[in-house]
């Protein structure tokens, strides 16, 4: 059975097992050692985990700014994908947004990333028509 928990110490070997399997190539700045902690300083309600049996198979990290808000790190273990945990990951951050007053959710994926891509399709996102930009201001 798989339970939706807000993240704590105790799953960090988990997410970040699972960060590097669903993101091998990721930036330093994404590493788990310090996305995790940065996360904790801000909003750490919204920093879920999926467990089964004891094991992290999935993450989610939400945000929101007061006026939008965002998904990061969703990610799912490869061998429990398509079984409706992604899903319920994004639900889970969804409704927690929305009791915060969010009215609009944004997320960016990767462009060569098809199969995520038809994944968010799948649950009811839709391509917005703007360019995301960004700027590393530290590190």
């Amino acid at each position: 059975m798989v339970d939706i928990q807000v993240y704590r110490d105790s799953h960090f070997v988990g997410v970040k097992a699972v960060w590097e399997e669903a993101f091998p190539n990721d930036s330093p700045w994404n590493r788990a050692e310090v996305a995790i902690r940065q996360k904790q300083a801000v909003q750490p309600d919204l920093f879920l985990v999926a467990v089964d049996g004891g094991e992290v198979i999935g993450t989610i990290m939400a945000g929101y700014d007061g006026h939008r808000g965002w998904l990061n790190y969703v990610a799912v273990r490869g061998s429990h994908r398509g079984s409706g945990i992604g899903a319920a990951l994004v639900e889970a951050a969804e409704t927690r947004l929305r009791e915060m007053g969010c009215t609009k959710i944004n997320l960016q994926v990767r462009m060569a990333n098809r199969a995520v891509t038809r994944f968010y399709e799948n649950i009811g996102y839709g391509f917005d028509d703007v360019l995301s930009m960004g700027k590393r201001v530290a590190g």
